[in-house]
């Protein structure tokens, strides 16, 4: 295995895990990470939603107590609400990504449209940081159906590289009356069908680009997301305890900023492939 193959796979790992959970879009910087290392062919964006498995599996492990007290407790009330509220969140964007995904992949998936994706985010978190939140739902354990379908239409919108899939269901959250620890707790458990789900499904239908000699570099980039995507979730849980995420969005719009004025300026030549 190419030494810096096993390396590119390893940043592209740690850039996964970082930003799968926080509202910065880790597709968006996968896309963008990728083309600079010059890892952006049709093996590459296999790769890239491979890794997730590792950010999955490490959102399991750190809920691994309540998950399995929702499995055990299968029947009673509060299980089965938990249950259909992540089932219900997860329809939309699933129905949706069925239909638009392949469209949105070749129209989309590229530098300049992630970062344009990255700055409008950045300033929807702005507005939403802005306006009075009123508190409807402090925890998970909390939430109705309704609070859940409406958290699920607004993860929708994720399906455009560069708007983030948590960033989405958090904001989305606080626009619906969710508390800032139920926002960001929601995202993480809506995160495991969502995740799998797509994984899953972009890997078997991109089976022909898998082969055995790439098996390093699967697992070194998984083994980097899962270990930097605990330190996300954990970090993440304690920001918002005492923080909101306006910087969050000026982080984005920032990023944004930079890869629209190197494209402009020419100092970097982002693929339009």
């Amino acid at each position: 295995m190419d030494w810096v193959i096993l390396f590119k796979a390893f940043l592209l790992g740690i850039v996964e895990g970082l930003t799968e959970f926080l509202p910065v879009s880790s597709t968006g910087h996968l896309i963008l990470v990728g083309d600079l290392l010059d890892f952006n062919d049709d093996k590459a964006k296999v790769f890239t939603v491979a890794i997730q498995l590792g950010a999955i599996l490490a959102v399991c492990w750190e809920y691994r107590e309540r998950l399995m007290n929702v499995i055990k407790g299968l029947g009673t009330k509060s299980a089965n609400r938990f249950v259909f509220n992540l089932f219900v969140a997860f329809l939309p964007a699933a129905v949706l990504g069925l239909l638009f995904i392949q469209t949105i992949k070749y129209y989309l998936f590229h530098p300049l449209p992630v970062a344009i994706a990255l700055i409008v985010g950045g300033l929807l978190i702005l507005w939403a940081e802005r306006r009075e939140h009123v508190i409807e739902v402090e925890s998970v354990d909390d939430m109705d159906w309704k609070h859940a379908l409406k958290v699920g239409c607004a993860q929708c919108l994720a399906l455009i590289p560069g708007t983030s899939r948590s960033g989405a269901t958090i904001i989305g959250g606080l626009f619906f009356g969710l508390s800032r620890k139920a926002a960001a707790e929601f995202s993480f458990f809506l995160a495991i069908p969502v995740m799998f789900a797509a994984t899953f499904y972009d890997v078997y239908r991109s089976q022909e680009f898998l082969y055995v000699d790439d098996l390093g570099m699967f697992v070194v980039g998984s083994v980097a997301a899962f270990v930097s995507a605990l330190f996300a979730i954990r970090g993440l849980i304690r920001y918002i305890s005492h923080h909101d995420f306006t910087l969050f969005a000026w982080y984005r719009i920032g990023f944004g900023l930079i890869v629209l004025l190197t494209a402009y300026t020419g100092l970097i030549d982002w693929s339009m492939d």
